[in-house]
């Protein structure tokens, strides 16, 4: 039995050392399927959400959401101490480890006690180890509790700022796109046909920040659970935003050079791939299709009534022009939505529209202490002709 127990012993040490080098330290993608890391995701992300059905507000459902994250850190490395903690008690038990302070008794509990204040490093003094197997494994765990507890104090800070530096290009999408942000407000307001060099320089940063993400929900993946400040902002969904956009531009709709859109979608589809092998998650087209043919058409119409979005061609473009134009546009999303949709569903996110159904307030428009800033007002309806030219400014 002692043997049983002094052979699970080690092998939960080293798969836990194991777990926790591949989770922190190894920044590439993990293709197997045994990880405790993944187990317990796996587990916990599910019931959190199921939890979360219970808030009806939706404010107070994306906090109770948002908590999950930092939570789950603290968690992570509980279950990975307390793990260490019972592998060395199961190991001291089943050498019988002989103590300097006389515990005849030699129980579980006086183990799981040593083996305790070993891992902290508190050392207490009441028990300590007088054989030598017994005095190699206090060393090595203490120096394991010391090194888990460095790998602690390190690991947030990099997990803190990586997540701020995500968060600044979904906070630039605010004025751009609008909040939540949309492709069609992206084009209305970049005015790619009056200032073609604008949007070139939004798609150049834009593959810049898919990639960041992309490298580093890779490195730490529980980034990727991590929620935006607003309610109706998320990584996910600027990511499909730009999507949206780079396939429009691609398509012809939102200036002539298409060279850098199309590098732009390829570098964000890739993100979206390759974080569903990240989370494991079966791409699913979106029901119900967030662009059909009326939809398209309703899109089109608008941009064209804003001015300064669609060249002159394209804005005069006829009816066999048109129905190239969209099936184009759908070969393209096909190629994102079902991954962008997949992990929309996963990590409970919903995939912002191509157009808004109304034009509200920006985020940095309004306050805690005021619904609006002074000197803006809002726009009647759907004019988005009169917002691209600035009107929503007094």
């Amino acid at each position: 039995m002692r043997f049983l127990a002094g052979i699970l012993g080690a092998a939960t040490i080293g798969l836990i050392l194991f777990d926790a080098f591949e989770a922190v330290l190894l920044p590439r993608r993990v293709t197997h399927a045994y990880r405790l890391v993944r187990l317990f995701y796996r587990t916990t992300w599910p019931a959190w959400k199921a939890i979360s059905t219970a808030f009806t507000l939706p404010r107070r459902r994306e906090a109770f959401l948002s908590t999950f994250a930092p939570l789950s850190f603290l968690m992570m490395f509980a279950a990975w101490a307390i793990g260490l903690i019972l592998s060395f008690a199961l190991l001291h038990w089943a050498f019988q480890t002989q103590m300097s302070i006389a515990d005849p008794a030699r129980t579980a509990v006086s183990y799981t006690y040593f083996s305790g204040v070993t891992f902290f490093t508190v050392g207490y003094g009441d028990l300590s180890p007088a054989d030598g197997m017994g005095r190699f494994l206090a060393v090595l765990e203490a120096g394991l509790g010391f090194g888990f507890l460095a790998l602690v104090l390190s690991y947030h800070p990099i997990l803190a700022q990586a997540f701020s530096q995500r968060e600044i290009m979904i906070s630039l999408l605010d004025a751009r796109g609008g909040s939540p942000p949309t492709a069609e407000q992206i084009l209305v307001r970049s005015q790619p046909a009056r200032c073609p060099q604008v949007l070139p320089s939004y798609f150049l940063q834009w593959e810049a920040w898919s990639a960041e993400v992309l490298e580093r929900c890779l490195s730490f993946p529980v980034l990727g659970l991590y929620r935006s400040q607003h309610d109706n902002q998320s990584w996910l969904a600027a990511l499909t935003v730009i999507l949206d956009t780079s396939a429009l531009a691609i398509c012809g709709v939102g200036g002539r050079d298409a060279y850098q859109a199309r590098l732009t979608f390829a570098m964000a589809r890739h993100a979206a791939v390759d974080l569903c092998l990240v989370f494991k998650i079966q791409p699913s087209a979106p029901t119900p299709n967030r662009l059909p043919s009326e939809g398209f058409q309703v899109l089109f119409n608008r941009l064209k009534q804003a001015g300064g979005v669609l060249a002159e061609d394209t804005a005069a473009a006829s009816p066999e022009e048109m129905a190239a134009i969209e099936s184009r546009l759908t070969e393209l999303r096909g190629m994102y939505e079902p991954f962008v949709n997949g992990l929309g569903q996963y990590l409970s996110f919903a995939l912002p529209r191509f157009y808004p159904e109304r034009l509200t307030a920006d985020n940095w428009q309004t306050s805690a202490w005021m619904p609006r800033v002074p000197g803006i007002r809002e726009l009647p309806g759907h004019d988005t002709a009169a917002f691209a030219r600035g009107d929503h400014f007094v």
